[in-house]
């Protein structure tokens, strides 16, 4: 789950990020947005196409290696990440890791 952070831009699926989780910085790259979540009525926005500044939605994302890491809802140290605009060096969005996707 990613909570999209920043009005340049947005997150969409093709982006690549770089991915901070604990102390370990990775590549990642955005293979899919599964759902936005309308904040408002807790409904699955399943089309949508990308998220804005303060959208949250579930995401699926692949890293050039592999991470160690917990479910949110276990740890919130090893359940958790940021993902950085590699042009610009910005926090874009703050992440929880629901469970490795199939």
């Amino acid at each position: 789950m990613v909570c999209w952070m920043t009005e340049q831009g947005e997150l969409a699926p093709g982006r690549k990020y770089s991915l901070k989780h604990t102390t370990r910085s990775v590549r990642a790259l955005v293979k899919g947005l599964h759902y936005r979540l309308d904040i408002n009525s807790l409904h699955r926005e399943h089309d949508a196409g990308s998220l804005r500044l303060n959208e949250i939605g579930r995401v699926s994302l692949r890293t050039t290696q592999p991470l160690f890491f917990d479910d949110f809802r276990r740890n919130r140290e090893t359940g958790s990440f940021i993902l950085i605009d590699e042009a610009t060096h910005n926090t874009v969005a703050a992440g929880m890791i629901v469970g490795p996707t199939q």
